[in-house]
């Protein structure tokens, strides 16, 4: 029986083996807000938004692969904490000329050069800044 098990374990999908990120990337980028069906809905936020597959698994995107370092570099710290710190870093994984939290906000591909904003990137930071900034995707409190 536990042989059964293991096997059906190792079979699983890789996206479907991990959607803790991805559940826990939406409540965090507030991609969830205005959708009470958001779990269930495959176009809230896609695998490639940090995968090149789309059904997730190696390779990674250039995001993916910001992500994937920050692990390495904080192997102990929880993916809320990896993720706010890659987008603190003010970084551009792929090299489009619009930040990756800029990309979060506007609901483009951080990790795509082809998905970016249409907005000018002075507006589109402008806005953003209004909103909140880059503190707007930080992690929770836990109580």
């Amino acid at each position: 029986m536990a042989v059964l098990v293991g096997a059906a374990a190792l079979s699983v999908p890789v996206a479907l083996a991990m959607p803790k990120y991805r559940t826990a990337a939406i409540q965090q980028l507030h991609y969830d807000v205005g959708n009470p069906l958001w779990q269930y809905d495959r176009t809230v936020m896609s695998c490639t938004f940090c995968h090149v597959n789309v059904h997730g698994g190696a390779p990674w995107n250039p995001f993916g692969e910001a992500l994937r370092a920050g692990f390495r570099a904080s192997p102990r710290a929880d993916f809320g904490a990896v993720l706010y710190g890659v987008l603190r870093a003010n970084g551009d994984a792929d090299a489009d000329g619009y930040p990756d939290a800029v990309e979060v906000y506007a609901r483009t591909l951080p990790g795509d050069a082809q998905s970016h904003p249409e907005r000018p990137l002075a507006e589109l930071q402008a806005a953003f800044e209004a909103a909140g900034g880059v503190t707007q995707y930080a992690p929770k409190r836990r109580k």
